[in-house]
């Protein structure tokens, strides 16, 4: 088993990265485990107080659950994987069934921050874009996916996701086996990141 971790800043490309190479392996060769799925459930917190969340700091994480899915799914068991919803910053009530695969990537923004659970990854890679261009990806998404005004996306961006960045994001870069720059864009780094996965298949 190969597990992968795939990290870097809000808007950076990482699903894009992830994407790609999921395309490059059959379906039956992989398992997806977002970092996303495993915000913490703030259902006992009133929705303006939900709203005011800090997703880009690790506190936000509930990382024992993360650890405890990827031991599950290394011995070769299935997980339940949560649901979150940005919308609502709560948790469904319903799970995703996982299924232990050869390989097994971990996406977020911080999954290269938890001693305990890069301790887990055989390969770990940062996904780099300039600060710019990562605004205008999460300015797009939040509006589209996540129902907020552009106010709000800049609000947020200037109080939380840049300093949080700058704090707990960037320097897991250092952790890194990989560094790949310009994200889905860089066909040559997911060739290489492909190919040394299939290697390790073979």
């Amino acid at each position: 088993m190969l597990i992968v971790g795939i990290a870097g800043g809000t808007g950076s490309g990482k699903t894009t990265v992830v994407k790609k190479i999921a395309n490059n392996l059959k379906e039956n060769e992989i398992s997806l485990i977002p970092q996303d799925s495993y915000y913490k459930d703030n259902s006992n917190l009133p929705l303006k107080e939900r709203q005011k969340i800090n997703f880009d700091h690790p506190n936000a994480i509930e990382w024992d659950l993360l650890i405890e899915h990827v031991l599950a799914l290394k011995n070769g068991m299935r997980v339940g994987q949560p649901i979150y919803s940005y919308l609502t910053c709560t948790r469904a009530e319903e799970t995703i069934p996982i299924e232990s695969r050869e390989v097994i990537i971990i996406e977020g923004i911080l999954c290269l921050s938890h001693p305990k659970l890069r301790e887990l990854m055989d390969l770990k890679v940062f996904v780099h874009a300039d600060a710019d261009d990562r605004l205008t990806r999460v300015i797009s998404r939040d509006i589209i996916e996540r129902g907020r005004s552009i106010k709000t996306v800049l609000d947020r961006y200037v109080k939380t996701v840049k300093p949080s960045h700058e704090q707990f994001i960037e320097p897991t870069k250092r952790f890194a086996d990989i560094i790949v720059p310009q994200g889905g864009e860089n066909k040559i780094a997911i060739k290489i990141l492909t190919n040394y996965i299939q290697n390790n298949l073979k």
